[in-house]
């Protein structure tokens, strides 16, 4: 890379799931038109808790739900400057998500669920003044416009370098410590880092994880488009 940039990306320690809702308020604040997000997460990690912030800071006509079974939503609402925007929720758990089987073009199923519904080229090249949030998508990155945010949620680590379990009795949600990741996938992502960082500072049970903040971590950094 040969561009300067303030900073890539940011990972975080949320202690409630109050704060992952307001940092998704947050990032609900720094989004523009035609922005493209890739959520991703465990069952439970928290991803619905975040959606629901960026529903709220993007003052959305209807709630942020799970859309398990409904492959893509829309909603309405309007940016931090007041103009309107249209809230694209795709989530491919059935297709991209835990049900994915290795070697399956999960890909090719998505877009053609998409097609029928309109909404293919909404996720390599949204209209203007739409807003794609993507869900369970891992697996098909590379559909995705190459100016994208990816946000990773995770349960806190144990000692022994894995995502802490949850007990046999709990019943998962979003309670409890999380790490988030925000990671750009592209130069024009990377600049919008550092105001986002200063946004975030705001948000109370929230740290900076700073070994890995400001770093690509390997992890799909940016790329020179």
């Amino acid at each position: 890379m040969t561009d300067s940039v303030a900073c890539s990306s940011l990972r975080l320690i949320s202690r409630t799931a109050h704060s992952t809702h307001e940092l998704g308020v947050v990032l609900a604040s720094q989004l523009r038109s035609q922005d493209v997000v890739l959520l991703s997460g465990p069952l439970g990690a928290g991803k619905t808790t975040f959606a629901q912030g960026i529903g709220e800071g993007l003052h959305l006509d209807g709630p942020v739900v799970s859309p398990t079974y409904t492959i893509a939503r829309e909603l309405h609402g309007r940016f931090a400057d007041g103009s309107p925007v249209r809230f694209v929720h795709v989530d491919a758990y059935r297709i991209g998500g835990v049900m994915h089987v290795p070697g399956d073009d999960a890909a090719s199923a998505l877009m053609d669920e998409l097609e029928s519904l309109g909404l293919d080229e909404e996720l390599d090249d949204p209209d203007e003044g739409t807003v794609v949030l993507m869900e369970w998508g891992e697996h098909m990155a590379g559909i995705l416009s190459a100016d994208r945010l990816e946000a990773r949620i995770d349960r806190a680590r144990g000692l022994d370098g894995h995502p802490a379990r949850e007990s046999a009795d709990t019943e998962l949600s979003a309670n409890g410590t999380r790490t988030i990741s925000f990671i750009p996938s592209s130069r024009m992502w990377q600049k919008r880092m550092s105001p986002l960082r200063q946004r975030i500072q705001s948000v109370a049970d929230v740290e900076f994880d700073l070994q890995k903040s400001n770093s690509n971590e390997n992890e799909g950094g940016a790329s020179n488009e």
